[in-house]
Formats: structure tokens, C-alpha cells, sequence
């Protein structure tokens, strides 16, 4: 169950993250999952560098700070992505 809920709230993230770094039009669904998750990652480690570490992934509960951390990351991915894909930052 905890799988799922995390695709769930992967897609979700991924998908705000795509509204707001006007990347939605070129993903699917599955990306915006994909970028979800690895945004939970980078989201985690950027955090963590800075001691506020906000989703624990040994702690199966879903938080507001989770979901924050994680938005943040996956801006952070598709701000890599699209500097990379276009050669600068828009």
C-alpha cells in the first residue's frame, strides 16, 4: 500500500513541479512521477546539507515538510533537466 501511496504523491509533486517550471505540456504522467520521486531524493539531500533535513525515509507517514521537500527537489531537477535541454536557464 505504502508503494502506491508513494507513486501517488510522486505524480502529484511531479506534476506541480512541471506547472511551475512550465514543463507540463512535454511530460506524461509517468515522468512526472519519476521526476516526483528523484525530487524527493534531491529534496533530501539538499535539506539534509543544510541540517533540515524534512522527510525521514525510514518514517512511513506522509508529511506537509515531506511534500515540501519534495516539490523542492523535483523544481530543482527540472531546472537541471531544462538547463541542460536548452543550453541556459529562462
Amino acid at each position: 500500500m505504502n508503494f502506491i501511496l508513494w507513486l501517488l504523491f510522486g505524480a502529484l509533486v511531479g506534476w506541480l513541479a512541471s506547472i511551475v517550471m512550465k514543463t507540463n505540456a512535454q511530460q506524461g504522467a509517468l515522468m512526472n512521477i519519476v521526476v516526483g520521486i528523484v525530487g524527493a531524493m534531491i529534496g533530501g539531500f539538499v535539506f539534509g546539507l543544510f541540517g533540515a533535513g524534512g522527510s525521514n525515509i525510514n518514517n512511513s507517514d506522509f508529511s506537509l515538510g515531506a511534500l515540501l521537500v519534495s516539490f523542492v527537489g523535483a523544481v530543482i531537477l527540472l531546472g537541471i533537466v531544462n538547463f541542460f535541454r536548452r543550453g541556459s536557464v529562462r
